[in-house]
């Protein structure tokens, strides 16, 4: 008798991994020590945003836990006002800083994930349409994209949220603030994807195993999707740890502008622009300690995908 179907599969995972962890891709992974501590950083991080709920000493969102008498407490390492239970100290409302960075982040980092998600839907269908059918259809959307280029991101956001905020209230916005910024910083970035994913379509669609896909008779959707688009995955992992850490700043910048989340549902921008106004009154730590950790999380990202670009470049790699 043969061996279970779900052991057969269990032991084929096993050796792709074990066949992963032996690659060059890890093993020159292991040897950036840039890299190893900036993806570090990076999951320490997002655990603690993920698990802010289990992790944090006080809930931000919990009206009963805070008091407005724990207002601007220094944090703990100040011995003269310091208080053990705040270990980064209190904000004007006299929210934990500790608990309140954690939520931020998670909301900060969920922004981010989202619009990138939303960015690469957008650009990598775009970007396959019009490499693969080319013509009126190329021309329409690389226009269409070399206009949305000419605008900043910031600017269309502001714009857009602006407008939104002039016709539906601020009370409306609040509660729908998440939607719009993640709607408006997707929509803002698919050129990016677009370009690089009709370049790598380009390069890919007079190859052999292309043609011999359309002389067997494959629509041309099953062709850009399950045989082109693999082949553009490298750029797109590249293109998308970047992205994700643009989309974060932009979130951050929007905040700090008045545009991005409300008070009530701090991201690391909002917490930042909530205490910019205390900075010369003492309590500094209002704004430098969630400005220190957006700059810690986009840093690490950076580095992250600087690396992950030179390694998926077979040009760039030197024994």
């Amino acid at each position: 008798m043969g061996k279970p179907h779900s052991e057969v599969s269990g032991a084929k995972i096993m050796t792709r991994i074990k066949s992963f962890l032996n690659s060059d891709f890890v093993y020159r992974f292991r040897k950036d020590k840039v890299a190893v501590v900036s993806l570090g950083i990076v999951l320490v991080l997002v655990l603690s945003a993920v698990l802010a709920p289990l992790i944090s000493p006080f809930d931000p969102y919990d009206l009963k836990s805070i008091d407005i008498m724990d207002s601007e407490i220094p944090p703990v390492w100040d011995e003269n006002d310091g208080d053990e239970r705040f270990l980064l100290g209190t904000d004007p409302q006299g929210r934990d800083m500790l608990s309140t960075i954690l939520y931020g982040m998670r909301i900060s980092l969920m922004i981010g994930f989202f619009a990138v998600l939303l960015q690469g839907i957008l650009g990598v269908t775009i970007g396959l349409l019009s490499g693969y059918l080319g013509g009126k259809i190329d021309a329409f959307f690389m226009r269409l994209a070399d206009i949305q280029l000419s605008f900043s991101t910031l600017m269309v956001a502001i714009i857009t949220l602006a407008i939104f905020q002039a016709a539906f209230g601020a009370e409306l916005y609040s509660k729908l603030a998440i939607f719009m910024l993640i709607l408006v910083i997707g929509i803002a970035e698919w050129p990016q994807y677009a370009r690089t994913v009709r370049a790598s379509v380009l390069a890919e669609k007079h190859k052999e195993y292309v043609d011999a896909a359309r002389v067997i008779g494959m629509s041309p959707a099953r062709i850009m999707f399950r045989h082109i688009f693999p082949n553009t995955l490298s750029p797109i992992l590249v293109i998308s740890t970047i992205q994700v850490a643009n989309a974060i700043i932009s979130e951050a910048a929007l905040s700090f502008l008045g545009l991005g989340m409300p008070v009530n549902q701090p991201s690391l921008g909002s917490l930042i622009s909530s205490g910019f106004e205390y900075i010369f009154s003492g309590s500094w730590w209002i704004t430098v300690i969630p400005s220190f950790f957006l700059v810690l999380l986009i840093l690490s990202i950076n580095l992250l995908g600087d690396w992950l670009r030179d390694a998926l470049n077979p040009k760039l790699y030197k024994d």
